[in-house]
């Protein structure tokens, strides 16, 4: 089947997912606004306030390890959704880790700069290896690892432990961050989703207050709509990359690698053609 056309159809087969994609995130998003606003007068709403959090992250882990496993496969589970949502959180915690790092990178890009301007040659510094110049090329750089190489490789290992858990398909997982078919998708969404919108709030506030509110209401939901449509597609990308489908050929399937079976099943069993005793036919 032609990867576009299968994107489409994942996209149709698991509508009510990607439809909670959106109003999900936004009724999580409201409990998660309502739970700044709880008092902590009795020890009842100290309780809530404790709980209310841990609630809306298993909330947001099953929205979409359930998503996940219903763009990759609907029909074939190899793990449970529990489990999934589990892994969901681990793969989470290592990219917390990763962006607390790369926080730290980013606050010691202006020493960084000034040290690799000062090696510098005299011309080169005064042309090419300038302390803006250096100092925007490290920004971008690890704008890349924070946006596009990281959650490339993340979101990939993620969708595959919603399916099988810690038993990874490696050589699957491998060959697909190899398809140039993925990073240009990775690349695109994130300038989508994170570049673009950042520029929205560049421009001098103006008009009556009124208008300044409805236009931070309007690029708000342009935002969350552009973050949302770009995450769903993506995660669709990606299973679509990963899980492919049979192809059709004169009606018949066309017998499917067997890498596309679940870890540690090293062959595909075909069912054996009926057997019956024709030597009576035989004159």
């Amino acid at each position: 089947m032609n990867p576009f056309r299968d994107l489409l159809h994942r996209l149709r087969r698991s509508r009510v997912w990607v439809a909670a994609q959106y109003w999900a995130a936004l009724v999580l998003i409201a409990i998660g606004a309502a739970w700044t606003r709880l008092p902590d007068k009795y020890s009842w709403q100290v309780v809530l306030a404790l709980l209310v959090p841990a609630l809306l992250i298993v909330a947001l882990l099953a929205l979409e390890a359930g998503t996940m496993r219903s763009l990759a496969d609907g029909d074939s589970k190899c793990v449970k959704l529990v489990w999934g949502a589990l892994m969901l959180a681990v793969w989470a915690a290592i990219y917390a880790a990763v962006w607390v790092f790369l926080n730290g990178c980013a606050g010691h890009i202006l020493a960084w700069a000034s040290y690799l301007n000062s090696r510098a040659s005299a011309h080169a510094r005064a042309s090419l290896f300038t302390y803006d110049h250096i100092q925007n090329w490290l920004v971008i750089l690890v704008w890349i690892f924070r946006w596009i190489i990281v959650p490339g490789k993340l979101i990939l290992c993620a969708i595959a432990s919603t399916q099988f858990g810690w038993r990874l398909p490696w050589r699957r997982l491998i060959r697909v961050m190899l398809n140039w078919l993925w990073w240009p998708a990775v690349i695109l969404a994130s300038l989508i989703a994170v570049e673009w919108p950042s520029h929205f709030y560049n421009a001098i506030p103006q008009g009556s207050v009124s208008h300044q509110v409805w236009t931070v209401l309007l690029k708000l939901a342009a935002n969350y709509l552009l973050a949302i449509t770009c995450w769903v597609l993506l995660l669709a990308w990606a299973a679509v990359l990963l899980f492919p489908r049979p192809q059709l050929a004169d009606g018949a399937l066309v017998p499917a690698p067997v890498d596309l079976a679940p870890p540690g099943e090293d062959s595909v069993r075909l069912p054996l053609p009926e057997t019956g005793d024709n030597s009576a036919g035989i004159a």
